[in-house]
């Protein structure tokens, strides 16, 4: 047996400033700190290890089907230190665990280098408002920090819906039902249902899995409601087309019909090493819906959004590009690293040299 306890590593990783640890049977702990995984000197976990470990953070209503139901997640907290979203999975027959840090204080727009923009995504009364990214790109963080501005500035009733909570919100001029999948609630779709009896404004849903889920946010927002939501998607045109995806061919013209009405915009996100080699910095693309964006989508044009974006005919809006370039020309981020991180490496070559599409002026 080891002798180290997983309060004992959970610790070390707060205070390293770890974003995750991995807990695995025959392998040393590990962090991963700036995007990169990076060994521990400790000694390998024992299966011992990770029993008391079970032993102590999974929650007792969880215990008596983790060895049946093979993939769990759960928060689980050290007070005074931070919370954490656990994700409890099988690797060779033996349990593992991969442990988020989920800090106590939502930071603000300033304290994690988003445009302040983004903000007026919290002035709607109704529609969609969707964050994505892939795992791991802050998501989780953007949409808490919108939330947290509307928390701290509007009048309204918050519903979240999500497996498991992560941020806990502290109640200012809003108020708060935090419902957890499993727990409160037994799936996004019943728990979107009932939201919709419990008198809210805001409804924040932690993830958009599948069509009942698409379906029933419409519905929320059709009926007058502000919906958050999070889709594992890379930009823009990507995230429309997954939304569509979700539905059978025959029923893809009226969802799509449904979407542009409610659709307020989209954040896509990527986190990317700072130049000076301490910490990440998300780059960005953001698209607000404006009525020629709404007939794009209902045209199916929609790679038109995304030269209309480029043009920068609309104040705040960004493509990825546009995002790099700006990082790379402010020496936030590296050549290379905006390159590596680019979709369109060539177009980006451009906006180095100084060449420019359309009406741009790319005055960063």
């Amino acid at each position: 047996m080891s002798e180290y306890t997983i309060d004992s590593i959970l610790k070390k990783a707060h205070e390293i400033g770890a974003s995750d640890l991995h807990f695995m049977v025959g392998e040393v702990p590990a962090f991963r700190i700036d995007g990169k995984i990076l060994k521990s000197k400790l000694p390998p976990v024992t299966e011992d290890d990770m029993m008391k470990a079970i032993e102590k953070i999974v929650p007792i209503t969880l215990r008596d089907r983790i060895f049946t139901y093979y993939d769990s997640d759960f928060p689980y907290e050290l007070k005074g230190v931070s919370r954490f979203r656990v994700n409890l999975a099988m690797s060779f027959g033996y349990h593992s665990m991969t442990v988020r840090l989920v800090p106590y204080e939502i930071p603000s727009f300033e304290q994690v280098n988003l445009p302040q923009c983004i903000e007026n995504f919290t002035e709607f009364d109704n529609g969609i408002v969707l964050v994505t990214g892939v795992a791991g790109s802050g998501k989780s963080t953007t949409i808490a920090t919108l939330i947290e501005s509307i928390n701290k500035t509007k009048n309204k009733h918050i519903v979240t819906i999500e497996d498991p909570i992560e941020y806990v919100y502290k109640s200012q001029k809003s108020i708060f039902t935090q419902r957890q999948i499993g727990v409160d609630t037994t799936n996004y779709i019943d728990g979107l249902k009932f939201a919709l009896r419990q008198d809210p404004d805001v409804i924040l849903i932690g993830e958009i899995r599948d069509m009942e889920t698409v379906r029933s946010a419409l519905h929320a927002a059709e009926t007058g409601h502000l919906v958050f939501a999070t889709l594992h998607t890379f930009n823009a045109i990507q995230t429309i087309n997954r939304i569509l995806s979700f539905f059978p061919p025959s029923e893809r013209e009226v969802i799509r019909s449904q979407f542009a009405e409610v659709f307020r915009g989209s954040i896509s996100q990527k986190l990317l090493p700072k130049a000076n080699g301490k910490g990440r910095i998300p780059t960005l693309e953001i698209l607000f819906t404006t009525p020629t964006i709404k007939d794009f989508i209902l045209k199916d044009e929609l790679e038109e959004i995304y030269k209309l974006v480029q043009k920068g005919s609309y104040e705040d809006m960004i493509t990825f590009n546009m995002s790099l370039h700006k990082l790379y020309k402010e020496g936030l981020i590296t050549k290379e690293v905006a390159i590596e991180h680019s979709d369109n490496k060539n177009e980006l070559l451009q906006y180095m040299r100084g060449v420019y599409s359309g009406s741009e002026k790319m005055d960063f």
